[in-house]
């Protein structure tokens, strides 16, 4: 057997996040980042190893491969698996250094020489964990457990398919997207070429968690005018546009930030802000399970701009607003077999499926919309886009049980209906 066939998941994890393939929000290439296409080519690389002939970059950087149904399955509906390569720009994502460490609880010194700690007070869901090896930064990037982890899951899937040719299943189709994390994962998601009739995204949370609901949202630029004058000479002549920035983030309604929310609650969250004297950009993020709610927001900031208008003449306020994605629940309503065959494999895997909204969005969020249906199975990390992100390795195999389950399944799928 070769060294590509029998890596553990946490192997095939490990070499993956030493890629630095932070996306890019200001970009308009496809990917964001041309560093990305470096694990898009080496992931065609392993599927060939593991005998996926047709393993291919698409268009956009998107990766995609498949592997034949067995004999007296190739009428069943084709299954997809679905990861993202790339990782979020909210925090450092070049030269991760991974750490495992047997938790036994307590904090967790993950940089001694910058004194970075890991804090159960902070992060008190870590101690569900005592007495595992944990997978954790070294405190000064980000993981990339979101969603590299997707990727060694389904990886680890492919390799004991190709590895036990007895076992039957449908065609299943492998597929790897940038860009997810500036929600551009599926522009160039060819779904007709991807060829799945149903699909599961392994892009979600804690071991056990399963999600079928996401945010509906959208990303909104206040842009504000001042006037600039040498400071010493400004007096009634300076209009200085970081303040009025200053003030229009003041009056967003503090029970609606993503630190004073959970489950289904919305949010408006400023997560950004820039400028100088003459001109700022707020960017805000816009959030909610309910659409008529999230519609309500982006009023919201519609009022709000035009009232601070009215109130400084003396600056100029301007927004734009641009949807991202869509809850993907009604979607995946009127396809509620694909949630009972997931929820079935989770149940063959010892788990009871804990189903909850996601707080965030997927690739599987548009593919749900364009007719794909698409739920998020989780991949066992926790605390994304920062630097005190980690991952459990059982949760990581069980990860890839699920996905070795799912491809078992598939053979079982003689309809969707």
């Amino acid at each position: 057997m070769s060294t590509v066939e029998s890596m553990s998941t946490t192997e095939r994890f490990l070499q993956y996040v030493a890629f630095d393939t932070q996306s890019v929000r200001e970009s308009t290439t496809a990917p964001s980042a041309e560093k990305e296409l470096a694990l898009a080519a080496f992931l065609v690389d392993e599927l060939k190893a593991l005998g996926v002939e047709d393993a291919r970059i698409g268009e956009g950087g998107v990766v995609y491969g498949s592997i034949p149904a067995t004999p007296g399955c190739e009428a069943n509906p084709a299954i997809g698996f679905i990861a993202h390569m790339d990782t979020s720009p909210d925090a450092p994502g070049a030269n991760a250094r991974p750490q495992i460490v047997r938790y036994d609880g307590g904090d967790v010194t993950l940089n001694v020489e910058k004194d970075i700690v890991f804090s159960v007070g902070q992060f008190p869901d870590i101690l569900k964990y005592k007495g595992q090896d944990v997978i954790f930064t070294d405190g000064t990037t980000l993981l990339g457990a979101d969603d590299k982890a997707g990727i060694a899951e389904i990886m680890q899937m492919v390799a004991w398919i190709k590895t036990h040719p007895e076992v039957p299943h449908a065609r299943l189709c492998i597929g790897f997207t940038p860009d997810e994390e500036v929600a551009r994962g599926t522009e160039n998601f060819d779904i007709p070429l991807f060829g799945a009739a149903y699909a599961y995204t392994f892009d979600g949370g804690e071991i056990g968690t399963l999600e079928s609901e996401n945010f509906n949202a959208g990303t909104a630029l206040v842009t504000i005018r001042g006037v600039g004058v040498h400071p010493g000479l400004s007096k009634g002549k300076m209009v200085n546009s970081v303040r009025y920035a200053a003030r229009l983030i003041d009056r967003l309604p503090i029970d609606q930030a993503p630190e004073t929310t959970e489950g289904h609650e919305g949010f408006l969250h400023p997560n950004m802000a820039k400028g100088t004297v003459v001109e700022s950009v707020v960017r805000i993020l816009v959030r909610d399970h309910n659409r008529a709610l999230y519609e309500e927001k982006k009023a919201f900031l519609v009022k709000l701009v035009d009232e601070m208008s009215a109130e400084f003449p003396e600056a100029k306020f301007s927004l734009e607003i641009k949807d991202s994605y869509e809850n993907m629940k009604p979607y995946l309503d009127k396809a509620p077999k694909v949630l009972e065959i997931v929820r079935a494999a989770y149940r063959a895997c010892g788990m009871e499926p804990q189903e909850e909204p996601i707080r965030g969005g997927t690739d599987g969020a548009r593919l749900s919309v364009r007719g794909l249906p698409c739920p998020n199975v989780f991949t066992g990390g926790m605390n994304f886009h920062g630097v005190y992100e980690c991952i459990p390795v059982k949760s990581l195999d069980k990860g890839a049980e699920v996905a070795v389950m799912l491809a078992k399944k598939s053979a079982e799928v003689t309809s969707l209906q």
